[in-house]
């Protein structure tokens, strides 16, 4: 007879759902209380402002000016760029480290990803400062040149085909933060590729070869169909982390308070890095200002979180049902 480690065998089953339970109820909690403080803290504020807090552009709470139009422009703006270029790099990185790179090579690689990823932001703010903006600038310059038909290339004030024209009117852009953002996103949008790519049936990818695909058709039909919800999922996940990115932007642009659309020159900064710029400066009134910027952004991370995570589930159901 097998001996009963349990008197009631259910138990461990309880137990492991009342834990799992209460942990996902804790973090619920957690940002429930998070947003309740920012709230309450940034009541006084948009109790005057109203919803004029979302039309203004100007940043002067202690003259009754105050509103986050310009930095949520930027701070949006800023955000897809970065998704624009680190998805590629991501979706790159991922397909060749699970699908091409040798097993030693597959090893290594994972690990450089893994610290690309730790690597502190301020870091990427600097290298972004001192040299990728100097070597970026004639880049923007022929983009201004050649793609100034496209609205979002315009650079007001200047003309792109004067050879003597500076070049400081494209510093400090919303082009050069968004790819310093990029290189914080991708690695953490590769991750989550990888894994999900690695984890596409044996079983498919060998009838796939059986048929006589190539490695890109067994890739094509199979792994990237199956990778569906990753990398919908690591795309959600790193635009996340670039909206509420900080130092990265605080270091490469000096916040303009007016809506800019231009990519190429000088914009808006971020909710995020608005905060950063303004905490030590800022009075009783200024600070629940600033306590309503960051609620705005809560709420603003919030919504695309979930989006991202229904995302995710309809396509898993759908690779489900398939």
């Amino acid at each position: 007879m097998p001996r009963r480690l349990y008197a009631d065998p259910g138990l461990p089953d309880r137990v492991f759902r009342g834990v799992a339970r209460g942990g996902g109820g804790l973090v619920l909690a957690v940002m429930l209380l998070v947003g309740g403080f920012l709230l309450y803290r940034a009541w006084q504020a948009l109790s005057r402002a109203g919803w004029s807090f979302l039309t203004t552009e100007a940043w002067e709470p202690d003259a009754g000016r105050f509103g986050i139009a310009a930095v949520l422009v930027g701070t949006v703006l800023i955000a897809l760029v970065a998704i624009v270029v680190a998805v590629p790099l991501a979706v790159g990185g991922a397909l060749y480290i699970s699908e091409y790179a040798p097993p030693r090579l597959r090893q290594t690689l994972i690990g450089v990803v893994d610290l690309m990823a730790a690597v502190p932001s301020v870091v990427y703010g600097l290298w972004g400062l001192f040299f990728f903006e100097g070597q970026i600038l004639p880049t923007a310059r022929w983009i201004a040149t050649y793609l100034s038909w496209i609205p979002i290339f315009e650079v007001a004030g200047a003309d792109p085909n004067d050879p003597l024209a500076p070049e400081t009117v494209y510093t400090s852009s919303t082009l050069i933060a968004g790819v310093v953002v990029a290189l914080m996103v991708a690695p953490i949008a590769c991750s989550v590729m990888r894994e999900v790519f690695s984890q596409a049936p044996v079983g498919e990818r060998e009838g796939a070869f059986a048929l006589g695909a190539t490695r890109w058709g067994m890739i094509s039909s199979v792994v990237l169909p199956f990778g569906k919800g990753g990398m919908i999922g690591g795309t959600m996940l790193g635009l996340g982390r670039a909206l509420g990115e900080t130092i990265g932007v605080y270091l490469i642009i000096s916040p303009v308070f007016e809506i800019q659309w231009h990519v190429l020159q000088s914009g808006s900064s971020s909710v995020a890095a608005l905060i950063a710029l303004r905490y030590g400066e800022a009075s009783e009134f200024g600070m629940s200002a600033l306590m309503a910027a960051g609620f705005a952004l809560f709420l603003m991370t919030l919504v695309v979180n979930f989006a991202a995570s229904s995302i995710v589930a309809r396509s898993r159901s759908g690779a489900a049902s398939e």
